[in-house]
């Protein structure tokens, strides 16, 4: 490998590192696609523990769950997130992402939909109130459905249903990580920071609108994990297509 060509790797896969993303506007995207480029770069991923989704218009950098020198365990995320109390409302924002997540990837008109107008912060409330009691209702039924599923159901459904819907002023709610809408923002700020979604706080109706790189997260990499699929199962609604517009 010659110095040219470890130049170019080297400033792919740093420019990933910084952006997460690199767009076909950037320099960068055209460099990957050189045969011996691309296989340097695919070299640095695989030797420190992350990998590349390559979509039409976009090249992202993932860190491998396991066995990267990137990897953040609990104690790191909330160095980095420092809203995350503890691990009951980390695992509490893992299901309110998750929750998003299964509403925006449906069928085409949906994600084009959810793009444009985007779901409101209590659209997702509402829906995730809905899985809490369809939770606690499979939990009365049956106690080990939580062990089975490896989901830590009833610490979640006890931490939501004992945190207050709302307070009288948004501003106030917003910021405040004990009631419903707060956790939802912070789960927000979550994917936001990552760039994969926008946040718009317009008249005190705050709303995600999920970025195309977050679809192509879903498509290119979330698709092809059982976990993922059985998640979604696990918090899509009753209704299925969940009727009421996201947006209200």
């Amino acid at each position: 490998m010659n110095a040219e060509i470890l130049k170019k790797a080297s400033s792919v896969y740093f420019t990933l590192l910084k952006d997460k993303v690199i767009d076909e506007t950037s320099e960068h995207f055209q460099s990957y696609y050189e045969p011996d480029v691309r296989q340097a770069v695919m070299m640095l991923a695989d030797e420190s523990g992350t990998f590349i989704i390559e979509s039409p218009k976009r090249i992202h950098l993932v860190v491998q769950p396991t066995g990267s020198v990137f990897a953040t365990n609990f104690t790191h995320m909330k160095e980095r997130h420092r809203h995350i109390e503890n691990k009951k409302h980390f695992h509490l924002m893992s299901v309110i992402i998750m929750s998003f997540m299964a509403m925006i990837d449906k069928n085409q008109a949906a994600k084009i939909r959810t793009k444009r107008e985007g779901i409101t912060f209590y659209a997702l409330e509402r829906h995730v109130n809905e899985l809490m009691s369809k939770w606690a209702a499979m939990l009365k039924e049956d106690p080990s459905i939580a062990h089975d599923e490896m989901i830590d159901m009833q610490e979640i459904v006890t931490t939501w249903t004992h945190m207050e819907v709302d307070t009288d002023e948004f501003s106030v709610r917003k910021g405040n990580r004990r009631t419903r809408i707060g956790v939802i923002a912070g789960a927000m700020k979550l994917l936001e920071t990552e760039g994969l979604i926008i946040v718009l706080d317009r008249e005190d109706i705050p709303k995600a609108l999920p970025k195309t790189e977050l679809f192509e997260r879903i498509e290119f990499l979330y698709h092809d994990y059982d976990r993922y699929e059985q998640m979604k199962r696990l918090v899509a609604s009753e209704e299925e297509e969940y009727a009421e517009d996201p947006s209200n």
